[in-house]
């Protein structure tokens, strides 16, 4: 039983990373609902409980149900590594009236009595202004309830993207396969990735690759499944999430903010994962060049290490600087 990804020779050197504005928007609207879903995000909950009173989101927890097939038009996979929230929405605009409205009958069918309840009617009688209607609704959740908070998310989504990508070229699939989730696993033998159902569903990826999204909202759970015409995806829970609420400067060292200065000292605390300066800049809410002229001086001293990724450098610590933080003296 499970969801099976099959591959083939030539899908092997097609698996990318990608981010998703969209996808986040979606499953911070399912975390809403859903209270299993909200431990680590408590913090976020309270920061927009009051805006989030003033959006009406039935209409998409209706095709969310909590087993079965969720509509994937309005979180279809991103054609890029890491595109706008509105060009996404572009796409979800742009849906097919016909096709919208068996993906949403099919997520309604997994809720008993969905098909038959008022607001199921009202979204199969006219797709096109569902559509409509549905891409209005997310774009408005976007602004209250992600975009706020998109820089700080984005560091983390990144950050996993950096060490996932390291793990794979370290250790190839296999390795990145077994870290990702319990759930997911990798049989070499028959080139089968497996996500574990209670049904049992297979996707032949056919040279188009698998893409990986890391995804803040989507803990404790995996989601995959999306059937063509969409790319193949796999959605993991993002590493670094415990911490992804922390108020910056609360783990500080006192010796460490005496030594560095405090505000140096919270710009390498605040690097728990890789990060760049505008991400930085924004969780502590500082300047970019404040938090710039910082990063300088710590990667001279030998407490930081850079990579660039796409457009944007990120920085690490280096482990004296592990050590520093963490009063690890023998890291």
């Amino acid at each position: 039983m499970g969801l099976h990804h099959r591959f083939g020779h030539e899908d092997l050197l097609r698996c990318r990373f990608a981010l998703s504005p969209a996808w986040e928007t979606q499953e911070a609207i399912r975390t809403l609902s859903r209270p299993d879903r909200q431990g680590y995000h408590l913090p976020w909950l309270r920061r927009i409980r009051a805006a989030a009173d003033g959006l009406d989101l039935r209409p998409l927890w209706l095709l969310m149900p909590r087993r079965g097939h969720s509509t994937d038009f309005i979180s279809p996979p991103p054609s890029g590594p890491g595109g706008s929230f509105e060009e996404e929405l572009a796409v979800i605009r742009a849906a097919d009236p016909d096709a919208a409205r068996e993906d949403m009958r099919r997520a309604l069918a997994c809720t008993p009595g969905a098909l038959d309840s008022d607001l199921g009617r009202y979204l199969l009688a006219d797709p096109a202004r569902s559509v409509r209607e549905l891409a209005d609704l997310l774009e408005r959740a976007w602004g209250v309830l992600v975009e706020p908070h998109w820089p700080r998310l984005r560091a983390l989504l990144e950050a996993d993207v950096l060490f996932h990508t390291r793990r794979l070229a370290a250790g190839g699939l296999e390795s990145l396969f077994d870290g990702l989730h319990p759930d997911l696993s990798w049989d070499a033998a028959s080139l089968t990735l497996t996500i574990e159902r209670p049904s049992h569903h297979d996707r032949v990826l056919g040279g188009q690759g698998l893409l990986l999204m890391p995804s803040a909202f989507v803990w404790p759970g995996i989601a995959g499944g999306f059937d063509p015409p969409w790319q193949p995806t796999v959605v993991y829970p993002a590493r670094g999430i415990g911490a992804l609420w922390t108020p910056a400067g609360a783990d500080t060292p006192t010796a460490l903010a005496r030594l560095l200065g405090r505000a140096r000292a919270d710009v390498l605390c605040a690097l728990d994962e890789p990060a760049s300066t505008t991400a930085l800049a924004h969780r502590l809410g500082l300047a970019p060049s404040t938090v710039s002229a910082h990063l300088g001086v710590l990667h001279a001293a030998g407490l930081l290490i850079s990579a660039r990724r796409g457009h944007q450098v990120l920085y690490e610590r280096t482990p004296l600087a592990i050590a520093l933080t963490t009063g690890d003296a023998t890291g």
